[in-house]
């Protein structure tokens, strides 16, 4: 488990001390798709009974059950104040939460289109990467170029649009390009969309891309080399450090 390096493919520290086979059978079992949709769900419910008369009023079907702003930020809403206030961890938290119903269900949907196919490429490791990364880096450019309180998956499902626009670059051929078309007209029409709506996070639409897009690069995909313990054991700290920033935003929220 130890081992300088694989006495087979020569990969540097496979078992990671320990920590690669642990992470392996974690990551393992993950469906990543099913668990964003919990824990999103989760989330807005919440939401909803932190404030019910914030979410019983009535404006539109477009904010159909939307949680109050006060209950956003308790559950961890970024936005250039949250930075200000030191709130580094709702980079995090505001990828699960949501401001309507309309909005969870749409997001959820294109979850659910693309985790698998991201996670058929990559692998399941490195989607829970690429999805993180995609969000982080949406609210990070959100927050820098806007500053308005922000919250939704739809950087991270951007950041999911970027990595299969970079496979298709990356592995070329028939193939590839077929990828590269699909996922970047899909990636296009949702960018033109977000201008037509209101409401829309159109800087964290961007950044989710790019961080997608780059993060994809850097870890590679499953044609270039299948996925290793550090793989993994990046994912089960993503996981861990995401389950740490809902404990500092509860904490924040309800007991500092």
């Amino acid at each position: 488990m130890d081992a300088a390096a694989c006495f087979y493919c020569g990969a540097p520290r496979p078992g990671l001390w320990g920590f690669g086979p642990l992470a392996s059978r974690l990551i393992g079992r993950l469906d990543f798709a099913r668990a964003v949709t919990i824990v999103c769900v989760a989330a807005y419910v919440a939401s909803i009974l932190l404030d019910p008369r914030a979410a019983a009023q009535f404006r539109s079907p477009f904010d159909l059950l939307s949680p109050g702003f006060g209950a956003l930020v308790t559950l961890g809403m970024t936005g250039e104040a949250a930075w200000r206030a030191g709130w580094w961890w709702t980079l995090l938290t505001a990828i699960y939460l949501h401001g309507s119903l309309l909005h969870l269900v749409f997001n959820l949907m294109w979850v659910r289109q693309l985790a698998p196919a991201v996670e058929q490429l990559f692998g399941t490791a490195r989607l829970v990467v690429i999805f993180t990364a995609g969000g982080v880096a949406g609210f990070v450019l959100s927050n820098v170029a806007s500053g308005t309180w922000t919250v939704g998956a739809s950087g991270a499902i951007f950041g999911l649009l970027g990595a299969m626009v970079a496979y298709g670059r990356s592995r070329g051929g028939t193939f590839g390009m077929a990828v590269f078309r699909q996922y970047g007209q899909w990636a296009v029409l949702m960018f033109i969309l977000g201008f037509l709506m209101a409401g829309v996070n159109n800087w964290g639409h961007a950044g989710g891309f790019v961080g997608g897009y780059l993060t994809a690069l850097a870890v590679g995909h499953g044609e270039r080399r299948s996925e290793r313990g550090v793989d993994r054991v990046a994912a089960l700290a993503t996981v861990g450090l995401t389950v740490v920033a809902f404990a500092l935003a509860l904490w924040n929220g309800f007991l500092r």
